[in-house]
């Protein structure tokens, strides 16, 4: 009998993907013994105010980043779809296209999850997948449940250990550590812009890539 996929979703907006990024996606899939990670770039992501490189680019450099990994797979379903990219709209497009059996795992990072009151439908989100939240050392977790917002927390339970929530549904909450790597797209950005290196902050491919493409240069403005 064929095994039920156990598939991680890692959307974001990659402006630019990073080696924290990549680790990350590593760490949780050997971890929780997932079978492919894909990554999803946003087309337009709700939360970010600021301008971003285009979805072409940002596309570009997740796909040479992950080159090379076999469980790692680009996923182009919030660029096709365009718009505002809300990650429940693509958790419902994901489960409604895969096996019925598949078992999805959105990865996310902590302060994102600390936000997560702030997207759309995220109460629905939690009925669709298990929800993996990552965080670097030194952190230390405490009262994970004082994390959901206020009209979700009567929809879990603790799990063992404590570090485990367990929805209504049998949906799960995890809470990693990984590798402290202290990274940033938002750091990497500002290096581009005072013409200073990114080597071993991405990958090689992207790093000439940003390059060569001049991408997030102060005097080109280009995006």
């Amino acid at each position: 009998m064929r095994a039920a996929r156990r598939i991680g979703i890692f959307g974001g907006t990659f402006d630019p993907i990073h080696l924290a990024h990549l680790r990350s996606a590593e760490e949780a899939r050997e971890r929780l013994r997932l079978d492919e990670v894909l990554f999803i770039p946003a087309a337009d992501p709700p939360h970010k105010r600021r301008r971003v490189a285009t979805a072409a680019h940002r596309l570009a450099m997740v796909r040479l980043a992950i080159a090379g990994n076999p469980a790692f797979r680009v996923s182009t379903i919030e660029i096709d779809r365009g718009g505002r990219s809300f990650t429940v709209d693509t958790l419902r497009a994901l489960r409604a296209s895969l096996p019925a059996d598949a078992t999805l795992s959105l990865l996310i990072g902590f302060d994102a999850f600390c936000e997560i009151g702030t997207w759309k439908d995220y109460r629905t989100l939690f009925t669709l997948v298990d929800v993996i939240v990552w965080s670097r050392p030194p952190f230390r977790l405490h009262s994970p449940r004082a994390l959901l917002p206020v009209a979700a927390r009567r929809d879990f339970c603790y799990g063992p250990g404590h570090r485990t929530l367990r929805h209504r549904t049998g949906n799960q909450i995890h809470f990693l550590t990984v590798t402290a790597l202290d990274l940033s797209a938002s750091d990497i950005r500002l290096r581009l812009r005072r013409g200073l290196s990114v080597r071993y902050l991405v990958p090689p491919p992207v790093e000439r890539y940003l390059s060569r493409h001049r991408l997030y240069r102060r005097r080109q403005g280009t995006f």
